[in-house]
């Protein structure tokens, strides 16, 4: 039998963070958890995940970005698959979102999460079974 995926989920919403480790967990990942860009990019480096999902606005505008350049940058997580979220979905708030390739992940879903579309990213993204 193979591995549980291994999950970093980094936002700052104690809610959410339960949300995902209740919806991730029940369907056989291994979730850990942090609260700021910083802590998850130490745990990242610690320990690489299968994939990221982050949010986009935490401690301040566009931190989630700030994970993604990061781990862009870095050779042993670039291949990391991200998926970014984020509360901030009107036609007015597009320009704050980056659009060089070092910004960007591989999927961005708005909050509140359907758990079918996110398990279907999750396991696309991993190729999870």
């Amino acid at each position: 039998m193979a591995e549980p995926k291994q999950i970093l989920v980094i936002d700052d919403d104690p809610d959410f963070l339960d949300f995902m480790r209740i919806v991730l967990s029940s369907n056989g990942y291994c979730v850990r958890t942090a609260t700021s860009s910083r802590e998850g990019l130490e745990m990242m480096r610690e320990q690489v995940p299968d994939l990221v999902i982050a949010d986009v606005m935490m401690s301040y505008v566009l931190d989630g970005w700030t994970v993604t350049r990061e781990m862009r940058a870095d050779p042993r997580l670039r291949q990391v698959p991200i998926i970014m979220v984020s509360a901030v979905v009107s036609d007015e708030d597009d320009g704050l979102f980056p659009t060089d390739e070092h910004g960007k992940g591989d999927v961005f879903m708005s909050k509140p999460l359907e758990p079918t579309t996110l398990l279907h990213h999750i396991q696309r993204l991993t190729g999870a079974n």
